[in-house]
């Protein structure tokens, strides 16, 4: 075999994503009927619906309420009577308005503010019934308060306000008109029965502007409650979407290292046997110069195939690590003397840059694949004359190791999705590399981070304590690690 391969599991195709990052799949958010339409999220389908709804409402209650006042109060409609005649113009103009805002609601436009139109029209509508049914003192007076509980429900604390100013606005201008005796009592309703003066106004002014105070708060702070009940809900949701996803990727990637594990062993051996016989044909001493560079050919495919075929086992079967003193920097220096041996190490230079030691806890073997993974992907995403950087150097609590290379760096969009096993853009690898390096480090306890800026190139930096991992990582893997196969086939 080639020098490529001899690196104790080596990762196979980083799989850091170069070229263009895949759209991730969008999810729907959980039905915005959940929230009232002025919160955050708060969809223009569902408001329309509302909008609907309260028009039929509004006219079904107007209906019902004009039968009552007629039968109850006004004794039966008395055609030509003043008070049968405002109701009756009331109710149609109230029908009428209903029927333009049915128009607009079918355009589907400015529903929000038809919907603080039908609030202001609701609440004079039912000022005039007001009028018509007693004046300041009047019972009909409660309607404001359901305008105000419908504005809420509509959009929030604004369509509340909306509805509170403008029942209340209403309101004053009628006691004020009835007091100033610019509007007298209907000619057709007993005169004892209003109060005219400010001495009598001022006691049900003061009532029924409180009432419509009172249950503007708490229409407010219920619709409140509702939207602050629907986003939780909704983050609760999409949270079990995700974790349900997040399952159903983990069972998927268990089922294809299953089948990878089985896979490589029936591979690496007739990889063995290719690479022993070319070899024996390349130092034949038989072969002509072009026979020699396809050998060569061969050879380095195989330990390319060698490499993936160990990536897969690396990924589908873990490994508890086996903590012991490792000196990084010579780690370091071994594979940048190794990259610069195989592989495009002939036309990327590789330098390392950091201290003669640097001892840490981890496991050897492991921590090898790090950064052998790490240089090959910095390696394979530069062009020919670039410069990889391996640097080590110390802060206060850790060590730092930088793989930097000046590739094209990665999207921004694909950031998100850099570690996941078979994430890649390129036209050859599985994307499995660096997902071994994610798996390895979280086990160890260490952290990486990526800085890439497009057309920059991009810097993976391994940061790794002082202080050893703490064993509950171990045990954890170790229970994961008796659900693997026991041993690796032997290549």
């Amino acid at each position: 075999m080639s020098p490529a391969a001899s690196p104790a599991s080596p990762g196979g195709e980083a799989g850091a994503p170069r070229d263009h990052a895949e759209a991730a799949p969008s999810r729907a958010s959980a039905p915005a009927m959940l929230l009232p339409s002025g919160a955050p999220g708060g969809a223009e389908a569902p408001l329309a619906s509302r909008l609907t709804w309260l028009i039929a409402l509004r006219l079904a209650v107007l209906t019902v309420f004009l039968v009552v006042t007629a039968a109850v109060y006004l004794g039966g409609f008395t055609p030509g009577s003043f008070s049968s005649n405002v109701a009756l113009v009331t109710v149609a103009a109230a029908y009428g308005v209903s029927g333009i805002y049915a128009v607009f609601l079918r355009m589907n436009r400015a529903l929000r503010a038809i919907a603080r139109a039908q609030l202001v029209t609701d609440q004079i509508t039912w000022t005039a019934l007001v009028y018509i049914t007693g004046g300041a003192s009047s019972g009909a007076t409660s309607l404001y308060g359901l305008t105000c509980l419908t504005g809420a429900i509509l959009l929030g604390l604004p369509g509340a306000i909306v509805a509170a100013a403008s029942g209340a606005a209403a309101y004053l201008v009628l006691c004020a008109a009835l007091g100033l005796h610019l509007l007298g009592v209907p000619p057709d309703q007993p005169a004892g029965a209003y109060a005219t003066q400010w001495g009598e106004l001022r006691y049900p002014m003061f009532v029924n502007l409180l009432a419509i105070l009172v249950v503007t708060l708490l229409a407010s702070y219920l619709a409140e409650r509702l939207r602050a009940t629907g986003g939780r809900l909704v983050q609760a949701t999409a949270r079990a979407e995700q974790a349900t996803a997040r399952a159903e990727q983990a069972e998927r990637l268990a089922a294809l290292g299953r089948l990878a594990a089985g896979l490589a062993h029936e591979i690496r051996n007739p990889l063995g046997s290719i690479a022993g016989s070319i070899e024996l044909l390349r130092t034949g001493g038989t072969l002509s110069d072009e026979d020699r560079k396809l050998c060569e050919i061969i050879e380095r495919e195989t330990a390319r195939l060698n490499d993936l075929v160990g990536d897969m086992l690396d990924l589908s079967r873990p490994r508890v690590p086996t903590l012991e003193g490792v000196d990084l920097s010579a780690t370091a220096r071994d594979v940048v003397v190794l990259a610069g041996r195989s592989g495009r190490g002939s036309d990327v230079e590789v330098r390392f840059d950091g201290p003669p030691s640097a001892p840490v806890t981890a496991d050897a073997a492991q921590m090898r694949q790090v950064v052998w993974n790490l240089v090959r992907n910095a390696i394979q995403a530069s062009s020919a004359g670039a410069v990889v950087t391996v640097r080590l150097w110390r802060d206060p609590s850790a060590w730092l190791l930088e793989i930097r290379d000046q590739g094209r760096g990665i999207p921004a969009g694909a950031r998100d999705r850099l570690f996941d096993a078979f994430f890649t853009t390129r036209t050859h690898g599985m994307g499995i590399g660096l997902a071994v390096v994610k798996r390895i480090l979280d086990d160890h306890g260490f952290a990486i981070e990526v800085d890439s800026r497009e057309g920059e190139g991009t810097a993976f930096r391994v940061r790794v304590p002082d202080r050893p991992p703490e064993s509950g990582g171990a045990e954890r893997l170790a229970v994961a690690a008796e659900l693997s196969p026991r041993s690796r086939p032997a290549g």
